[in-house]
């Protein structure tokens, strides 16, 4: 019963920090494994399974404010549903030691970031200037690296968007949707290491308290000053993986 009440608290919270600010995604995995000592394929499959639903919530808040640049969008994504493939099968390869320390990692450097990064508006066409190619390769690294770590996409994705000259409220909206195609490999893949009894009953648990706080969180984006809220998941982000890493 205590583990249930601990992903539905975790989940309202974190799910309405997405609908605020876009990111805090990746604390899940990190929750779930480094915390809770769940199976890492197991928190893995919870974590993606939640990410789905804030990207397809997210993504079409962000789509009916046109913020959220389809063609972008759709070839970063084309990369990233090979790349999480991928990286799904790279990290049930690995020894569960080293994906979480690589999760740690990416949380770091996602958290520091947050902190350094400058949210200016950019010019208005910024990536999509870039080539197909080019698009698909950073679908393709960016959707390995999160299928692999459990980072998510917009902490990762939405950042770098943003330093290609993307313009913060479209590099969220690409982020967002990019996140879904990075969840369903992720989804599929981890899912199936799931013993299927216990695993579908959190799921259910789950699933629907994310969506609730994302809902939530997103219906008060306008309320709230999301600058505040983002530096503090990035300094409690970087003290949690700092602590992981070298103590815990």
């Amino acid at each position: 019963m205590v583990e249930y009440l601990i992903i539905i608290l975790a989940n309202l919270l974190v799910g309405g920090m997405i609908g605020l600010t876009g990111i805090a995604g990746f604390l899940l995995p990190m929750l779930y494994s480094g915390f809770m000592g769940m199976p890492a394929a197991q928190g893995m499959a919870l974590s993606f399974f939640a990410f789905l639903i804030s990207g397809v919530l997210g993504a079409w808040n962000y789509h009916r404010a046109k913020n959220l640049d389809m063609r972008l969008g759709v070839l970063i994504s084309a990369g990233s549903l090979i790349g999480a493939s991928l990286g799904v099968c790279l990290n049930l390869l690995m020894d569960e030691s080293v994906v979480k320390k690589i999760l740690y990692l990416v949380v770091l450097a996602s958290g520091i970031s947050i902190l350094l990064r400058k949210d200016r508006e950019r010019s208005r066409e910024g990536g999509g200037r870039l080539p197909v190619w080019a698009l698909l390769a950073f679908g393709l690294v960016t959707g390995a690296l999160c299928a692999l770590s459990g980072a998510g996409g917009p902490i990762l994705v939405m950042p770098l968007l943003v330093v290609l000259g993307v313009p913060v409220k479209t590099a969220v909206g690409v982020a967002l949707f990019n996140s879904i195609f990075i969840a369903i490999p992720s989804c599929i893949g981890y899912s199936l290491q799931c013993e299927p009894g216990t695993f579908l009953a959190l799921l259910a648990v789950s699933m629907a308290s994310h969506g609730a706080g994302v809902w939530a969180g997103s219906k008060n984006a306008g309320v709230l000053r999301p600058e505040p809220l983002k530096k503090g998941v990035a300094v409690f982000s970087v003290c949690i993986a700092v602590f992981k890493l070298f103590v815990g």
